[in-house]
């Protein structure tokens, strides 16, 4: 296999890692096609894997004693599948699966685990782990005091920071399941932004028409935990901010010297 170079990749992770610990790390990934509903983590088994996704999307669904269950988070580029054992923890009760097909780089367990000792790795995936609290968050406070088309607006937007294009390939299902909410009312709430000349919503598909409305409706729910990634992360931006994972963000990245931890 053709060495992996650290230019080359798309994760935003893997892309801060100080050069000397990715070349490390890099003959232990192994390119992985991730097609719709390719389990990353399973509720309640050991996480043997940890997943840098390069392209697609990945819900993080946790499920009631009785079967009911809600999205709590996205997982794109921006991050990795099998967070838990950056903290200390072999196994969770949550679920992780492919909702968008894509392609990762995996790896075992005890390999990543090995990057661990590297204080600046440390620091990196400890303040990924800080901004995945937020986005939960901030769902929470999304579901308590947003109504149903600005939680809507939200769960797009964080669909379209993950994925290329304008084209988002998510069914009513899946809608139904990011939100808590039964089919219909998703059509009801996706007629409503359409209304508004935000997106175009057809079997399948929800195409991003104008993402400026959109984050106007979403108003106040959607925009923090994305910022607190740009800070902690990606490190300072000139004077725009571009949201997480849509392209032209390349030039905006500020260089580090190899092997420089981050700062505040």
């Amino acid at each position: 296999m053709p060495e992996l170079l650290q230019r080359q990749v798309r994760n935003g992770l893997l892309r801060q890692f100080p050069e000397d610990v990715f070349q490390l790390l890099a003959p232990f990934l192994d390119p992985i096609e991730l097609p719709v509903k390719h389990s990353l983590v399973r509720p309640r088994k050991p996480i043997e894997h940890v997943c840098f996704l390069e392209s697609g999307l990945a819900s993080m669904v946790a499920e009631s004693a009785d079967g009911k269950s809600v999205e709590i988070r996205h997982v794109g580029r921006e991050g990795i599948a099998g967070y838990p054992v950056v903290l200390g923890v072999d196994r969770t009760p949550n679920k992780t699966f492919m909702q968008v097909a894509g392609f990762g780089l995996q790896v075992a367990t005890e390999d990543f685990l090995s990057v661990l000792e590297h204080p600046c790795v440390r620091q990196l995936l400890l303040r990924y782990v800080h901004t995945c609290e937020l986005q939960l968050a901030h769902s929470a406070l999304a579901a308590a005091k947003f109504n149903m088309h600005q939680r809507l607006a939200r769960w797009l937007l964080m669909c379209h920071d993950r994925i290329d294009g304008n084209d988002l390939p998510l069914t009513h299902e899946f809608l139904a399941l990011m939100l808590g909410v039964r089919r219909a009312g998703v059509t009801d709430e996706l007629h409503i932004l359409e209304g508004m000349h935000a997106i175009k919503s057809t079997r399948g598909n929800v195409r991003i028409t104008d993402r400026n409305k959109l984050i106007e409706i979403a108003g106040g729910c959607y925009g923090v935990p994305e910022q607190e990634y740009e800070r902690l992360i990606e490190g300072p931006e000139p004077e725009v901010v571009f949201p997480v994972g849509r392209p032209g963000r390349e030039h905006a990245i500020v260089a580090r010297e190899p092997g420089s931890c981050l700062r505040d």
